[in-house]
């Protein structure tokens, strides 16, 4: 009795998951730019954008603090903006890491996070490496949009024990 109602569960919601299936085939078909044949016309679907993340990654924590980094200094007018980027530079960065950006700043007058004057309009983290306690990341900055954008890069260097960002330079 007990095996034949595992057999009766297991059919119903492998049934319940394929009917489900074909429903998302049924509507990603009709949105995904099939022809309505009464019109002519054409759905698209909209594509949504999802984040994600984990504290316990190194690259995160470096993902996490670029975005919020820029989102901070983009955003300028806001009165809470300057302590903001602060409080964000003394949460991510080792004590090394913001001593070095501070002198950066100092020599060259530009922000030594993104190691420019002006702020970028889209950024984006890559994983590329590890090895004696540190994962590296490399973090790609793009400055306009269009097909001729400038593009940066900054190597990023974390601790892989206390997650905080040790070494910020640009990547040659």
């Amino acid at each position: 009795m007990h095996t034949r109602t595992a057999f009766k569960r297991s059919t119903l919601v492998a049934a319940t998951a394929l009917a489900a299936a074909m429903s998302v085939a049924a509507l990603t078909s009709t949105t995904a730019g099939a022809s309505t044949p009464a019109t002519g016309t054409y759905s698209v679907a909209k594509a949504v954008a999802t984040s994600s993340g984990d504290p316990r990654s190194a690259v995160n924590r470096v993902s996490d603090f670029y975005g919020a980094y820029i989102d901070t200094v983009w955003t300028n007018e806001d009165p809470a903006a300057d302590d903001a980027a602060k409080a964000l530079r003394s949460f991510y960065l080792s004590k090394a890491a913001q001593k070095k950006v501070a002198a950066f700043e100092a020599r060259e007058h530009a922000d030594g996070i993104l190691f420019a004057q002006n702020v970028p309009v889209k950024w984006k983290v890559t994983y590329t490496g590890s090895g004696a306690g540190h994962a590296t990341s490399l973090v790609t900055l793009t400055w306009s949009d269009g097909a001729d954008a400038q593009v940066t890069k900054i190597k990023v260097q974390s601790s892989l024990q206390t997650l905080k960002i040790t070494d910020i330079a640009p990547a040659d």
